[in-house]
């Protein structure tokens, strides 16, 4: 029979095995995965900038700025109205080429009734974005309170 040599007090032989855990490889790990996360993320978000309108309060203030405003309503179908004019879903990106070609200010609010996928939204934003709108506004539906965002 063999017997084993006797250790010193405190110490550890050649050969016997350790029982501490080195954590060490586990935190560059993890460091290296919340870094590569904390990089990746913001190029992942994805988003479309909109501006609502803010509710008037005074009925002279609606007045004078409806006729300003064009608001483009879709139905189901989809269905296009521009400022309450039909206007066929073939001809919506020439027809809006002609509305806003001589005017400055190239805003167009989008009302979307509620069974209207947003899919078909988005494409009336991009549609519209080509013909040359530059600020797209999304109306809220009735009864919602709309509060502004700070940039």
């Amino acid at each position: 029979m063999k017997r084993r040599a006797k250790l010193p007090a405190g110490g550890t032989g050649a050969g016997s095995v350790v029982a501490d855990i080195n954590i060490t490889p586990m935190v560059d790990v993890l460091l290296c995965l919340l870094i590569l996360q904390m990089v990746i993320q913001p190029g992942l978000q994805k988003g479309l900038d909109v501006q609502l309108p803010l509710p008037e309060r005074t009925e002279r203030a609606t007045a004078s700025r409806v006729r300003d405003q064009i608001v483009l309503r879709l139905t189901a179908g989809p269905l296009y109205t521009l400022n309450e004019d039909a206007v066929p879903a073939a001809d919506l990106e020439r027809t809006l080429r002609e509305v806003y070609r001589n005017r400055p200010r190239k805003v167009l609010f989008v009302d979307a009734a509620e069974d209207v996928p947003y899919e078909e939204v988005i494409r009336v934003v991009d549609v519209a974005r080509g013909a040359g709108v530059t600020v797209v506004g999304l109306v809220p539906r009735a009864g919602e309170q709309v509060s502004p965002t700070q940039p």
